[in-house]
């Protein structure tokens, strides 16, 4: 069982930055692949990031390559999500999910555990 609590957002006017973490609990996080989500009024939850188990391996959407960045801390069960050159479409609600697997998965069904979501907003 893995309890997961993100926090960091707020309101941000474009072009700024946020950093989110996401607190973990449980003694196997490392084993856990964990990603970022989000969600729009009205639209679909969609995939942001994610990294591997180890922090070696990560994978991004294409809209956010280059401007946003994941990573891990083992030894402190948390996986943090910094997001710079942000924009008004970025606003949203931030989810961390976790997943035991190897893999990196981009759809919301491969997550087992979800945490509560944190509000982003960019002002343009």
């Amino acid at each position: 069982q893995v309890q997961l609590v993100e926090s960091g957002g707020g309101l941000v006017q474009a072009g700024g930055s946020l950093r989110l973490s996401c607190a973990a609990s449980g003694r196997t996080f490392s084993s856990y692949a964990m990603g970022w989500f989000r969600q729009a009024p009205g639209k679909e939850r969609e995939f942001v990031a994610g990294i591997n188990w180890s922090g070696g391996q990560t994978r991004y959407v294409d809209f956010v390559r280059g401007r946003f960045t994941i990573s891990r801390d083992n030894a402190k069960n948390t996986v943090a999500l910094q997001m710079n050159s942000l924009k008004p479409e970025d606003t949203a609600v931030y989810y961390c999910a976790a997943d035991r697997t190897i893999f990196i998965g981009t759809e919301s069904r491969e997550y087992e555990y979800w945490g509560q979501g944190t509000q982003v907003t960019v002002s343009s």
